[in-house]
């Protein structure tokens, strides 16, 4: 066991949820630190606290009771709560992140108790330097920030969107490794256009309409060039922008500062991986797929983006020719080059001679249902927030021209899901190949056991971060992501089993994520974009880099 000097008072080792252990305290470190009569008699050790605490979690009814009862573990002691997450990752994780989280968000002013991370408002725009260097730990590794304006699928939350950030670098330390210490949450609080939350007389965040233009692209920028220069060589993860903002971000910085985009570019590689795993099944190839996609958001014009990156790359073909294989439908239909569009959706927008040939009731507003029956994707995915839009009709049309039609309803929280994993497998016969952006139980159906997998960034942010971390990365590439797909996808339980789900359980996680880290770590280091001088080996530099829940002993 690791001996750690420390010239912290006992108390403030009990105070402080990295030092504190409890009851796990050792007799020779009472004696040592000045901890006795401040704690029982028994030694515990940590494994008799996790039980002590399931206990007390068996006996909470509601998943905002649960919640709280984690959160409060967690800003008591991060060693207890990280390992008792651990050994029960499978229970737990829902209520670390989806689909707890999106309830926790909402009621995240009643909700508020102890201090996590920063909190940077618009009033103090002047005073960003200042509050970044109040932070009083000074080594980080990686910052998850959010604006709070597109809370999954929930909307403007304001400064409950730290929420998100917080359950991010959770997973981020039970699945990456990444020490609790040095990982930062931030909001920054440029107010809210929720009127529920500016009439709420509890909302804790700046009770204003939200800043717009130039005013919040100055703030955005001040905040950036403040994270420069105290955290250099910091990895930021941008998290619920919104559609107008969420791109441009991710452009302007990701060259200047290591930085993606999760919504984008990790919602975009697991549905990749999951791509992949399903073309290894049917021993096809990327371009012989034709791809719907509902919503035409940052998710989906992400999804769609990386694919294509991916068909170039693997099939040799051109950029044009890829993009031909995707039809997005959006809250005007099928995106056209007369719509009015965002500029990251123009390049997949289609001119009307494309469909003359159809029959459609309304050429200017082509439904997804229409898209199906007119080219009969093999790949439907919906990243749209409308819970049910994959009606019965739509999916058995789909089946009339795949006999493993790949669906993935991404949208989350739960009853936002485009649809539900019992109907598909009904409406398929047990056919389709699935995948879901929030949790959902095994479906049985005639005599099978489906189990279904969770279309979840945790599968791949993690594994990339922790490459990035490890090599000191300058910036993240789109490779990165495509190699990290292809990883996740070695690990498909789905190609042994027709019956098994696509992604591996999470308590196989840790491990797949050190491979993915592994490939992102020579990604980074193949394209020159590694600050370290020198690596005798990656395996070893990843390994290194990985912490795990477990109480050191502390010494004078």
């Amino acid at each position: 066991m690791k001996r750690v000097p420390t010239k912290i008072p006992g108390h403030a080792l009990l105070e402080n949820p990295l030092t504190n252990k409890g009851t796990a305290f050792t007799l020779e470190e009472r004696a040592e630190l000045g901890l006795y009569g401040l704690l029982p008699y028994h030694v515990s050790t940590l494994e008799e606290q996790v039980e002590r605490r399931y206990q007390n979690f068996t006996e909470l009814q509601t998943d905002l009771a649960k919640y709280t009862f984690l959160n409060a573990m967690q800003n008591r002691n991060e060693v207890l709560f990280y390992r008792f997450v651990l050994d029960h990752v499978a229970e737990m994780t829902p209520y670390i992140y989806t689909p707890t989280v999106g309830s926790v968000s909402s009621n995240y002013s009643s909700l508020y108790r102890e201090q996590r991370g920063l909190y940077l408002s618009y009033p103090d725009k002047d005073k960003i330097r200042e509050m970044i260097a109040n932070y009083p730990l000074k080594d980080i590794d990686v910052i998850v920030v959010t604006d709070g304006e597109r809370i999954l699928g929930l909307g403007d939350l304001g400064v409950g969107g730290m929420a998100i950030p917080v359950g991010k670098l959770a997973l981020y330390t039970l699945f990456g490794g990444i020490h609790p210490a040095r990982a930062l949450p931030i909001v920054l609080d440029v107010g809210t256009n929720n009127a529920e939350m500016l009439n709420d007389p509890l909302y804790i965040g700046w009770r204003n309409p939200r800043v717009r233009g130039k005013d919040y692209d100055d703030f955005i920028d001040t905040f950036i060039q403040a994270i420069k220069a105290e955290y250099p060589s910091v990895l930021l993860q941008w998290e619920d922008f919104a559609r107008p903002n969420a791109q441009p971000l991710l452009d302007r910085y990701r060259k200047s500062l290591c930085s993606f985009n999760d919504d984008i570019q990790g919602t975009a590689a697991v549905a990749l991986a999951a791509v992949y795993s399903a073309i290894k099944l049917s021993h096809g190839r990327l371009k012989d797929h034709r791809f719907a996609i509902l919503g035409g958001g940052s998710a989906g014009i992400g999804i769609c983006n990386k694919l294509v990156q991916a068909i170039i790359r693997e099939e040799k073909i051109g950029e044009e020719q890829a993009r031909e294989l995707f039809y997005i439908v959006d809250t005007n239909g099928v995106l056209q080059d007369h719509h009015e569009l965002y500029p990251t959706q123009r390049p997949f927008a289609r001119n009307k001679n494309a469909f003359k040939s159809w029959k459609v009731a309304n050429p200017d507003r082509i439904t997804l249902l229409e898209v199906v029956q007119n080219i009969r994707p093999t790949v439907l995915i919906g990243v749209s927030t409308q819970g049910g839009a994959f009606t019965e009709q739509i999916i058995k049309e789909m089946n009339k021209g795949t006999k493993r039609p790949v669906i993935f309803p991404l949208s989350n929280p739960t009853k936002l899901s485009e649809a539900s994993p019992t109907d598909l497998i009904k409406w398929t016969k047990g056919e389709a190949i699935i995948a879901t952006g929030s949790p959902f139980p095994p479906v049985e159906h005639e005599g099978h056991l489906y189990h279904i997998a969770q279309c979840n960034n945790v599968y791949i942010f993690p594994g990339v971060g922790l490459g990035l971390i490890a090599t000191k990365a300058r910036y993240a590439s789109d490779d990165v992501f495509i190699n990290a797909a292809k990883i996740l996808s070695d690990y498909s339980p789905l190609l042994k089993d027709p019956h098994a789900p696509l992604f591996p359980t999470l308590d196989q996680l840790r491990k797949v994520t050190r491979e993915i880290a592994i490939e992102v770590a020579k990604t980074v280091i193949k394209e020159g974009h590694s600050q370290l001088k020198s690596i005798d080996s990656v395996e070893k530099l990843i390994d290194e880099t990985m912490w795990h829940p477990e109480y050191p002993i502390y010494c004078r």
